[in-house]
């Protein structure tokens, strides 16, 4: 540990047992600890007695970082860090907090290690101080073990919980799945660690700077669910910080809590009874929606794993799912399971058959695009969108020069366009407003180029985050604008156009 301070004996002068008696007088308090600076590549400070350890880890650089800590709260901020690595890579380090056993340094009573399969809970509370420059993440980092510590890596499967990322930053490996876990809307990514470890990722769409009481327990029950964690395996640490490739003066941890513990019920081997009342409450052209009533437990159910076709598509701890990805005017057959906190799965429901509407627009191509509304005001200063573009082909489709026209009707001499986010990068984009004559409802557009990049048959771009406002940031009216929607969740945009070389291969223009 470094950082650790001690007060000199100081003089027993007059002064000095008078202002003793004083503090005793007036009830003060001892004075808070200063906070800890650390400069060093590899320096940890010990925190809330003990209970939490922060962590320089400056793992792939050696450029300055410095941070300052609070070490009776557990806050701490980076107060110097200028790093420069490419995003194509790895990143340069990863402050952060952690609680358990990291690398054979273990906190004190963390209550880990816990065996994956003995799991009954786990929480935890990620507060957190953003910066709007750099490339980074807010993550969390889950380390598994089949043992239940190591003082070496890990040789089981790295969790990432990423609640928050800028500066075109990705995950390991590929995004393989959505899911509705705890009330939040999450991507899956899959792949392979550096040295060959499974690592799975779980990316918050929209971002947030906190997450307050997060089922932690729920991702871990997905994750081994689609065999990324061994069951038999420990759970030694959880880590929150930031993953920096770019940047990193300024962000920070307000506040860091992770709450484990074993399941109550240990030999629980009753399964739930099976979901009640399955059924469809809708589809798009590209999605299904289901409900369907809770099961019921001796102990308690945890999840919800959802099948279509009998292929395991997603989790969720509530009682609703949406599936996406599929293809228009197309039945597909789903069924549920429920899940206690033992592992065990109950019956499936009986079959729900949902079929798929037609795909809309009068585009010719196969690129769609897919919209879901970021600003839920409708006269405000901005018009915000989330956007992905879509493969519905069976190859390899070409993004260079591809354009996305988004229609609304408003008379400014002049906008500003942003790229707050963008899975691709929003690097590969360029945007500006252009006119349309006078068309009701549509008279300007928000032009998106695609500069570079391909799409493989049936991926998306995944999250294209924009945003538009008049440049002297006066009040717009989106509510009769052609292009607008309402929709929460991705859905097919037939009213947002996909061109290419001037053709029109997605959507109806105005």
């Amino acid at each position: 540990m470094t950082g650790r301070h001690l007060r000199g004996a100081l003089a027993a002068t007059a002064a000095g047992i008078l202002l003793a008696g004083l503090a005793l007088f007036t009830g003060a308090g001892p004075a808070a600890a200063a906070p800890v600076t650390d400069c060093t590549q590899w320096g940890t400070t010990e925190m809330q007695g003990g209970a939490y350890t922060y962590q320089q880890n400056e793992w792939n650089s050696s450029a300055r970082q410095c941070v300052s800590v609070d070490t009776t709260n557990g806050a701490w901020k980076l107060t110097e860090a200028n790093f420069s690595l490419t995003t194509a890579g790895p990143p340069a380090t990863y402050p952060s907090s952690y609680k358990g056993c990291h690398w054979g340094a273990c906190t004190a009573n963390s209550g880990l290690p816990i065996r994956v399969s003995e799991l009954g809970s786990a929480r935890s509370t990620f507060d957190t101080a953003q910066v709007a420059s750099g490339a980074w993440n807010a993550a969390y980092d889950l380390w598994f073990n089949s043992a239940p510590t190591t003082d070496d890596q890990p040789d089981g499967t790295e969790l990432m919980i990423w609640i928050n990322h800028r500066g075109g930053v990705q995950p390991i490996g590929s995004r393989t799945a959505t899911i509705n876990s705890d009330g939040r809307t999450w991507d899956v990514w899959t792949g392979p660690g550096a040295s060959g470890w499974k690592v799975i990722s779980y990316v918050l769409q929209g971002g947030a700077a906190a997450v307050t009481d997060l089922d932690v327990k729920r991702l871990v029950d997905d994750a081994t669910a689609r065999g990324q964690i061994n069951p038999a395996h420990y759970l030694i640490d959880a880590e929150a910080g930031f993953e920096i490739w770019q940047g990193g003066q300024g962000l920070g941890v307000n506040s860091f809590s992770f709450d484990a513990g074993k399941g109550s019920g240990g030999g629980d081997t009753t399964p739930p009874t099976a979901p009640r009342n399955p059924r469809s409450t809708g589809a798009s052209s590209s999605s299904a929606s289901l409900a369907w009533d809770p099961a019921t437990d001796d102990v308690g159910v945890t999840s919800y794993d959802v099948y279509r076709g009998g292929t395991r598509v997603g989790s969720t701890g509530g009682t609703t799912y949406t599936d996406t990805g599929l293809t228009a005017s197309t039945a597909y057959s789903y069924t549920v399971r429920a899940r206690d906190a033992a592992g065990n799965v109950s019956p499936p429901t009986g079959p729900v058959s949902v079929t798929t509407e037609p795909g809309g627009g009068t585009g010719t191509g196969n690129l769609k695009v897919q919209y879901k509304t970021s600003d839920t005001s409708v006269t405000d200063n901005a018009i915000g969108m989330n956007l992905k573009l879509v493969n519905t082909g069976s190859s390899t489709q070409s993004l260079k020069d591809v354009e996305i026209r988004y229609w609304f009707d408003d008379s400014a001499p002049s906008y500003t366009t942003w790229c707050d986010w963008a899975q691709i990068g929003c690097s590969t984009l360029t945007h500006s407003v252009s006119t349309n004559g006078t068309t009701t409802g549509a008279n300007r557009y928000l032009k998106v180029n695609v500069t570079d990049g391909t799409l493989a048959a049936g991926a998306s771009t995944g999250d294209i985050q924009l945003r538009l406002h008049r440049s002297d940031w006066s009040n717009l009216n989106e509510a009769d604008d052609y292009s607008h929607g309402t929709a929460s969740t991705y859905t097919d945009a037939p009213k947002i156009g996909v061109y290419s070389d001037g053709q029109l291969l997605w959507g109806t223009a105005p």
